[in-house]
């Protein structure tokens, strides 16, 4: 049994992720990232290349061009209206509003700002047109079992990456 990262392994990673012009920590997982590594695309392909042969106890820095993750920043996606326009309960700086487009399909909001006369949202990922690290901790390594082969993950569901960066705020 091989103790480094390769395909075929279940990987259990702490991760942060920082700000390079601020240095300030921007998300930081609460409980670590489980995946079967080679299997499931957790993590984009630059990422996962890098923890290609690390072990256990092994901190990588990874600096993210975010806008390959999430293109350019858009600012027809920032809204700021008048507060008494906007229902109380999101009257809440990191509060996600769902919304729907003409078609139906759901695209998420974050209040950014908010004052006694108007509150912004914006739709654009937080990470978005920011030079950031990642920040990773190899924390276990071992032979991933048939049914995280076939999930990609831990058979407890841990939420992918993705889904973590997509709440950051």
């Amino acid at each position: 049994m091989s103790d480094i990262i390769e395909d075929g392994k279940f990987i259990e990673l702490n991760y942060k992720v920082i700000d390079d012009k601020t240095g300030d920590v921007l998300v930081t997982v609460e409980y670590p990232l489980g995946y079967v590594h080679g299997v499931n695309d957790v993590m984009a392909d630059y990422v996962t290349n890098h923890l290609y042969g690390k072990k256990v106890g092994d901190i990588i820095e990874v600096p993210i061009d975010t806008t390959q993750l999430y293109g350019e920043r858009d600012e027809s996606l920032v809204f700021t209206d008048r507060i008494e326009n906007v229902p109380e309960e999101f009257h809440e700086i990191g509060m996600t509003i769902t919304m729907e487009n003409e078609k139906g399909e759901p695209k998420n909001f974050i209040v950014t700002r908010f004052d006694d006369k108007t509150l912004t949202i914006d739709g654009n990922n937080p990470l978005c047109g920011r030079d950031v690290t990642f920040v990773l901790e190899v924390l276990s390594i071992r032979e991933a079992t048939d049914e995280e082969m076939d999930l990609g993950g831990a058979v407890d569901g841990n939420p992918s990456l993705n889904e973590i960066l997509e709440r950051a705020e």
